[in-house]
């Protein structure tokens, strides 16, 4: 489902998604009518703007999770604000990719949003990956302690890599990355990859690291 409320805008994402293959069950430009049909049209993917005339995306990012958990939300949007992009993910937002990007780069992204992974504009991952950064060395005795390599998969997850890509950068199999990941979520008591980028963004996000270590 497209979420925009310029039709021009609107018609040429859905345009260029179905000629990739992709089924595009709505194309709406409010966010209230998005979330009033999201139930009966059950997209898996849906490719939200964040400046609707109605609701703000954040507002209907945190409705259409709440309907459904199955549900991933990918933000396409003008603004490259650091606020807005966290804003978005703590909402539940599973990706967020700026409107500048090509058309490759579009159905790239929402590919591997309907896969599952956190999928962010190359200027954003960076702001991502900092806040691993952060997670992994926080001085907090109560947070899940981390292996040096759990912390660095993590780092890796966060800037949007798939598993196939940290495997080869890291020069490790497939399987050994799931593992990590996967003793890292039971660790941090989390579902899966767009958790974690949840979680990294809560502990500390918008706080000073030395506000963090007081």
């Amino acid at each position: 489902m497209i979420v925009d409320d310029h039709p021009m805008w609107r018609d040429a994402v859905g345009r260029d998604l179905a000629e990739a293959g992709f089924e595009v069950v709505a194309a709406v430009g409010e966010g209230a009518q998005a979330l009033r049909i999201a139930g009966s049209v059950r997209p898996d993917v849906v490719v939200l703007d964040l400046q609707l005339p109605d609701v703000t995306g954040v507002d209907v990012t945190c409705g259409l999770v709440a309907l459904n958990q199955g549900i991933r939300v990918l933000i396409l949007s003008a603004s490259g604000e650091h606020k807005d992009v966290l804003d978005s993910v703590k909402a539940g937002a599973t990706g967020y990719i700026v409107k500048s990007a090509s058309r490759e780069e579009l159905l790239a992204a929402v590919r591997r949003t309907g896969e599952g992974d956190a999928v962010f504009s190359p200027g954003l991952a960076g702001l991502v990956l900092g806040e691993f950064r952060r997670l992994a060395g926080s001085q907090d005795p109560d947070s899940p302690r981390l292996t040096d390599r759990e912390a660095e998969i993590l780092r890796l997850v966060g800037t949007g890599l798939s598993y196939k890509q940290i495997a080869q950068r890291l020069v490790l199999s497939h399987r050994t990355v799931q593992n990590h990941v996967q003793n890292t979520l039971n660790k941090l008591q989390l579902h899966n990859r767009v958790d974690l980028v949840r979680y990294a963004i809560e502990h500390g996000m918008d706080s000073p690291p030395d506000e963090r270590e007081r």
